[in-house]
């Protein structure tokens, strides 16, 4: 199975580089040589690789950037996953692209599951609930993956802050009103394997798989939290490992409403993702957001030197 892949440096892309080669040949490239704010590029790789399958997490995720930028942000989120989508089809080929929990407002007092009415609130919710909707449209075998709050031993994000935050100040605030589910871009890469396995690499038995169960799954980890719980249970984590920190205790960390103004986007207070569909359709279990938290944090420090001495 020849599978070409976007976004080879971001957060699920760098893991999907290590999970996905046991089913096949992987083809990616860097920005440079596949930008998605170009449509005519995308459309010369593709043609040029004639992939099996195109699995897409390549993102414009600069969510308040992308105020000041609705066009870009657009054009790669959005326009981009719709020349793909028309591409694999031409070809037969199968898709996987992955969303985001910010295609929905935050007012529901439950769960989102997969049938939820969407409405994002920002410019980059905006962008990606086109992108679905492109897929869904142009794609007949697709698989339309949503997660949340994402992080890793690589790159920046959130986790990383809060390290960096913890080693530099006796104190700091968080957000406490936002709550969603962190999921750990190595479980959604290992999940996404997981969904292929059976295919074992023949193309026949992915497309025929992608095929029958085409549609949206929330792909997020168990459980729900607060930024502000997130942050306390990451410098807990610290300490319970002996890392020096200047913060005292994850008491030292002021809860605090959604920071808003001007060039600020909205943000949704629940972006929580039921996740029943996915387990049941495909018979897994997702691990719960505290148990890969902590191993993600045991990665970081373990192979941190700086971060083990007080300085990340």
């Amino acid at each position: 199975m020849k599978i070409l892949l976007t976004g080879r440096s971001g957060q699920i892309g760098g893991e999907l580089t290590q999970s996905l080669p046991g089913l096949g040949e992987i083809i990616s490239f860097p920005r440079a040589q596949l930008d998605l704010s170009d449509l005519d590029q995308v459309r010369d790789v593709i043609r040029a690789v004639k992939p099996d399958l195109i699995v897409n997490p390549a993102a414009y995720t600069a969510v308040v950037k992308a105020e000041s930028e609705p066009a870009l942000a657009l054009l790669i989120n959005g326009e981009a996953p719709g020349v793909i989508a028309q591409e694999a089809q031409r070809l037969g080929a199968a898709m996987i692209h992955y969303s985001t929990d910010y295609v929905f407002d935050g007012t529901q007092k439950l769960p989102y599951d997969e049938a939820a009415q969407t409405h994002p609130i920002n410019v980059y919710g905006q962008s990606k609930l086109a992108g679905e909707q492109a897929v869904a449209r142009y794609c007949e075998a697709h698989w339309i993956l949503r997660t949340s709050w994402v992080y890793n031993v690589h790159g920046g994000n959130f986790m990383k802050t809060v390290i960096r935050l913890a080693q530099e100040q006796p104190q700091f605030t968080m957000t406490a009103d936002q709550f969603g589910a962190p999921t750990w871009a190595r479980t959604v890469s290992r999940v996404t394997l997981a969904l292929l396995a059976e295919s074992r690499g023949n193309i026949a038995h992915a497309s025929s798989r992608i095929r029958e169960t085409a549609g949206i799954y929330h792909l997020v980890a168990g459980g729900e939290t607060s930024w502000h719980e997130y942050a306390s249970f990451i410098v807990d984590h610290l300490h319970s490992r002996g890392v020096p920190t200047k913060i005292a205790s994850s008491a030292a960390i002021t809860p605090i409403p959604t920071v808003t103004g001007p060039g600020l986007p909205a943000r949704p207070a629940s972006s929580r993702l039921a996740i029943g569909k996915l387990e049941s359709t495909f018979k897994l279990r997702m691990p719960h957001w505290q148990t890969d938290v902590a191993k993600c944090l045991d990665e970081i420090i373990d192979g941190s030197p700086a971060v083990r001495a007080g300085g990340a």
